[in-house]
């Protein structure tokens, strides 16, 4: 689908000369003399490397349309991630790499994903918003912290550092952001 310059915005996956580029930063300038033109900077989805590019309102960009598919998380063995497709049992195999480092800590059995498509290949893995993991390791509360809003160190099941509110303890569930890796709220379970 073709777009305009001026309407590309940050996440759009965008063909540009013959490869494709995720949308990452974008400013539109309108300088006093000339027209006004979008400065975006561009991720090549496939390679990592970046272009800072100008463009036009008159000039024109393929817009990538991507396939989305809901699959569930079966196992991991070493670096490699297994999926299944919820409607067909077909499974595939990612590479941690392409799953993402931040993502692959949050996977647990039986989770459903969505993986995006373009032209058979994978482009990226979407976890859900947020996940619930229980607090193996909490440092005890000092007398007098809980007045003020101060976090304390905890490590979650799969190993990773949580600030968490001084009321959480060892053995405590509580749902923690998969895109940044905060801690939300405890678990209503």
């Amino acid at each position: 689908m073709k777009i305009n310059g001026n309407h590309i915005r940050p996440g759009n996956l965008i063909e540009h000369n013959g490869r494709l580029w995720i949308a990452t930063k974008i400013q539109h300038t309108q300088p006093g003399k000339g027209g006004a033109y979008a400065q975006v900077e561009l991720k090549d989805i496939r390679t990592g490397t970046k272009l800072n590019e100008r463009f036009r309102s008159c000039e024109s960009v393929e817009r990538v349309r991507l396939d989305e598919v809901t699959y569930q998380f079966l196992f991991a063995e070493g670096d490699e991630y297994t999926f299944m497709h919820q409607e067909t049992f077909e499974q595939i195999t990612l590479h941690k790499d392409k799953i993402g480092e931040h993502v692959a800590v949050y996977l647990k059995d039986g989770m459903i994903v969505t993986i995006s498509f373009y032209e058979e290949d994978v482009i990226s893995l979407k976890a859900p918003d947020t996940v619930i993991m229980e607090v193996v390791e909490a440092d005890a509360v000092v007398k007098g912290q809980t007045a003020s809003s101060s976090y304390k160190p905890g490590i979650l099941e799969n190993g990773e550092r949580v600030m968490i509110p001084p009321h959480i303890t060892t053995g405590t569930r509580i749902v923690v952001n998969t895109e940044d890796g905060t801690y939300v709220e405890r678990a209503k379970d």
